[in-house]
């Protein structure tokens, strides 16, 4: 979701509002200096203009943090363990929770699908998992989260599949979604017929309105123990620590 690219646009924007508010409240009276003078200072610190930046970028993140903790709390946790938009593995009573909302055909899903991989087999015993399809990188995508919501109808198949889905390099197509179920075993004529159940299309619809209300707009994003976090995992170290609530 977050690549070196998107970061330095979004440290650039914050340093043009920043600098911007700056001129603004000189040009008005409200600092004890003038334009000019506020410009020569800034030319001969630049520094400041990246300093304004990070602090702009804390405060948008700070407030974002807080609206979505505002809607988990609103909407509650159980509702992203509802099978009727979720797949969820591991002990009802579990004291951890890990939600994820993904697009297989999304870069940074499949770059955190190692991690992710570890970090179930590691904890499925104790943790409960919740995995909602979001598909948002167009028509092929939106086929393949059918799939792999109709594959839940064929027992201990939709993990498999889940696993071989995000571990494909290219991208998954309409055409090469089946052959990958078939390596794993699926009925393949049985999920062509069960994606064409209302309900696979109720279950992606409900994932994308669920989405909206918790201020999701991009893959991957996590909820680990209520906390919500968009972008890639590299590790299970990482995982953990955001588990406990550490900033990594």
């Amino acid at each position: 979701m977050t690549d070196w690219k998107s970061v330095a646009l979004g440290a650039i924007a914050g340093a043009v509002i920043a600098v911007g508010a700056v001129f603004a409240a000189a040009s008005g009276g409200m600092l004890p200096v003038n334009g000019p003078q506020v410009r020569a200072y800034l030319m001969a610190h630049p520094e400041i203009v990246m300093d304004m930046s990070n602090k702009y970028a804390e405060n948008q993140q700070a407030a974002a943090d807080r609206t979505q903790a505002e809607a988990l709390a609103r909407i509650g946790m159980k509702t992203y363990f509802d099978p009727k938009v979720a797949f969820t593995t591991g002990p009802v009573n579990a004291k951890d929770t890990l939600v994820e909302f993904f697009d297989y055909n999304c870069p940074y899903c499949r770059a955190s699908i190692p991690a992710m991989k570890a970090f179930y087999e590691k904890h499925k015993n104790d943790t409960r998992f919740s995995f909602i399809e979001f598909p948002i990188k167009g028509p092929d995508s939106i086929v393949v989260a059918r799939a792999s919501f109709a594959s839940r109808k064929q027992p201990d198949k939709y993990l498999p599949f889940h696993f071989a889905l995000m571990n494909e390099e290219g991208l998954v197509t309409a055409d090469t979604v089946y052959e990958i179920a078939a390596r794993v075993g699926i009925d393949v004529a049985k999920l062509k017929a069960d994606m064409a159940d209302k309900s696979v299309d109720d279950a992606i619809n409900t994932a994308h309105k669920l989405a909206l209300k918790t201020k999701i707009d991009g893959t991957p994003t996590f909820i680990f123990n209520g906390k919500v976090r968009a972008g890639a995992v590299h590790d299970t170290a990482m995982i953990e620590k955001l588990m406990r609530g550490e900033d990594v």
